[in-house]
C-alpha cells in the first residue's frame, strides 16, 4: 500500500501487485469544495491506475451535505462503473446521522451499478475482499 495523495482531512492509498484498489481513508471534515476536489483528484488516479477495487473509510468522515452526496453518485459512483469497478468496501462513518445519511445513498444508488458494495466494520477484511479478482 503507497500513499499517493493527502489533505489534512483525507489519505489515499493505492494498492498494487496482486490488488489493483484504491483506499481512502478520511480523517475529519473537509468543506463541500475540499470534499469535492479530493474526491475528484482520487478518482482521477483511480482511473490512471485502472483499480478493480475502492476502499472507502468513512469512519472519521465528517458531515456530508445531501448536495454532496448527490454529487458522489453522479460524478463518482457512475464514473467508477464505466471504469469496470468490481468491489467497492464501505467502513461507514462513526457518526450516526453521518452513517444513515450515506448508507441512504448507497443503498438507492446499488440497483444503479454493476460493481458490488459491501459494508465492513474490519478494515482488513475490507480490503481483503476489495482486492479478490481485481
Amino acid at each position: 500500500m503507497q500513499s499517493i495523495l493527502t489533505f489534512p482531512y483525507l489519505n489515499v492509498y493505492l494498492h498494487t501487485g496482486l490488488c489493483h484498489a484504491l483506499e481512502t481513508q478520511w480523517h475529519g471534515f473537509a468543506t463541500s469544495a475540499e470534499f469535492r476536489q479530493a474526491v475528484s483528484e482520487a478518482l482521477t488516479l483511480g482511473h490512471h491506475h485502472r483499480i478493480k477495487g475502492w476502499i472507502a473509510d468513512d469512519r472519521l468522515l465528517g458531515a456530508v451535505r445531501p448536495k454532496d452526496l448527490e454529487w458522489v453518485l453522479e460524478k463518482v459512483l457512475h464514473p467508477l462503473n464505466q471504469l469496470g469497478l468490481r468491489r467497492y468496501a464501505l467502513l461507514a462513518s462513526n457518526d450516526l446521522l453521518n452513517r444513515l445519511t450515506i448508507d441512504r445513498m448507497y443503498s438507492s444508488a446499488q440497483a444503479e451499478l454493476t460493481f458490488e458494495i459491501r459494508r465492513f466494520e474490519d478494515i482488513a477484511q475490507a480490503r481483503a475482499w476489495a482486492c479478490v479478482g481485481s
